[in-house]
């Protein structure tokens, strides 16, 4: 016991002359040291929760076989379900009930929202997870794509058939065999972007720049500045609308009613097309198809695109520009241009003739049989007619829609056009069309992009 002298309770500190009370401030470091350590230990574990699991996932390399987006077979659409109705395009409201439109196959779950939760191999890993894609890896995208020449493709049976009974010629087997390895880069595309499965389902909006001629059963999405007025021709007398291509006026092509798009239809009208129609577009080279519609919608006199576009670009880009040029509209540059479709915030909305084939035409999320190329077109045209026994007589015009004057938009022609670019615009417009690069296997036009 303490000794005391005389008094209870008093400290004899001959007792524990070695121990001596903690200071307050030693017991503040302690307790800061403490809550430190608790919250960098919350902080990881939030950190490893929100982590997106495809970067988690080991790369894939070349050689070996993308993953690609769950597609239910041709068989799994139910018969005898199709009734084609004639309804008018449906607003943005009234596709709240449209993910009915993705066909479901055996042993799958969907959600409310169109999301693909259980596919026939199983839960699907990625159901609810957004894939957000940033530019770091849309660049990285480009370097890990497989060469063609070096990766196998894979066994694509081909929706299409033969033309006629006889033995295709070597020249008709490199055309399919061109076509089986176009579907796969874009395929493979498509699933190194989405990573896995499909997290959308298909609305009247995906399918509203697709035409539709329902003799020969043949769906085409409408790509401006890459065949579209001759394809619409011929589409027309493909229908019986018309004798011959040549004999169809502009106006007509694109002013009237002639051809119906697929979003007129009902959803089991659309569903069935989709299913059981051969569906087909065509691309450009971005750059040329930028600079084509910039000649043809800027260079020459034009009473929607001056005042609609022409001025606000003027207002926005162009210094001290004249009361005429406000006025008119008339006059822009190639680089003004430029500067509005880079803005973020461009004082006008975006335009069909120089929108991504991607968003035009959704082929991450519509299977197309047939993908053709403006720059191989007679071949390529030609070859789709063959396959769908369109008449022997019917071929692709050669003719220049408008400006039948002028030459048309080459590489040449559309490098003048970008040197009066600084290096930041043209890499700026490359990141800009970068998915339909990727996508449809186009070079970089310039050696200094990256």
């Amino acid at each position: 016991m303490a000794a005391t002298n005389g008094s209870k309770g008093l400290w004899d500190p001959s007792v524990n002359e070695h121990w001596k009370p903690p200071r307050p401030g030693t017991m503040r470091l302690a307790c800061l040291f403490a809550s430190i350590l608790l919250f960098g230990a919350a902080g990881l574990l939030l950190f490893i929760s929100l982590q997106d699991p495809t970067e988690l996932a080991p790369q894939q390399v070349p050689g070996m076989k993308f993953s690609t987006r769950l597609r239910p077979p041709r068989h799994a659409f139910p018969p005898g379900s199709y009734q084609d109705g004639d309804l008018k395009a449906p607003t943005q409201r009234d596709t709240r009930g449209w993910p009915s439109l993705v066909p479901r196959a055996p042993n799958t779950q969907w959600d409310s929202h169109g999301t693909l939760v259980h596919g026939p191999l199983g839960p699907h890993p990625k159901a609810r997870a957004p894939l957000r894609f940033q530019q770091r890896r849309r660049r990285l995208l480009i370097k890990k794509m497989p060469a063609a020449a070096t990766t196998p493709a894979h066994n694509l049976t081909s929706t299409l058939a033969w033309p006629g009974p006889r033995e295709p010629s070597s020249h008709w087997v490199h055309l399919q065999q061109r076509q089986q390895e176009r579907k796969r880069l874009m395929r493979e595309a498509c699933a190194k972007i989405r990573a896995s499965g499909s997290r959308r389902a298909i609305t009247p909006r995906h399918v509203s720049r697709i035409f539709v001629e329902d003799r020969h059963r043949v769906l085409y999405c409408e790509v401006p500045k890459a065949g579209c007025s001759n394809w619409k021709r011929v589409l027309m007398v493909l229908a019986g609308l018309a004798a011959s291509t040549g004999h169809i006026q502009h106006d007509t092509v694109h002013y009237s009613s002639a051809l119906r798009r697929l979003d007129t239809f009902d959803r089991q009208g659309i569903l069935h097309r989709l299913s059981t129609y051969t569906k087909m577009l065509f691309v450009r080279e971005p750059f040329e198809r930028l600079v084509s519609a910039f000649r043809d919608k800027f260079e020459h006199p034009n009473s929607y695109y001056h005042p609609v576009f022409g001025k606000a670009i003027l207002a926005r880009y162009r210094a001290n520009a004249s009361r005429e040029a406000l006025r008119s509209g008339s006059g822009v540059r190639f680089p003004e241009f430029v500067q509005y479709l880079l803005d973020v915030h461009r004082p006008v909305g975006m335009d069909i003739h120089w929108d991504h084939v991607s968003r035009l035409c959704s082929p991450c999320l519509i299977d197309y049989d047939f993908v053709g190329k403006f720059e191989s077109m007679e071949d390529d045209a030609n070859f789709f007619l063959s396959l769908i026994q369109a008449p022997q007589n019917l071929t692709f015009p050669r003719f220049k829609d408008r400006h039948s004057q002028e030459a048309r938009t080459t590489a040449g022609i559309t490098h003048q056009y970008f040197a009066q670019l600084s290096t930041l615009q043209r890499q700026r417009a490359y990141d800009f069309y970068y998915m339909d690069y990727l996508m449809f296997n186009y070079s970089k036009p310039f050696a200094d992009l990256y």
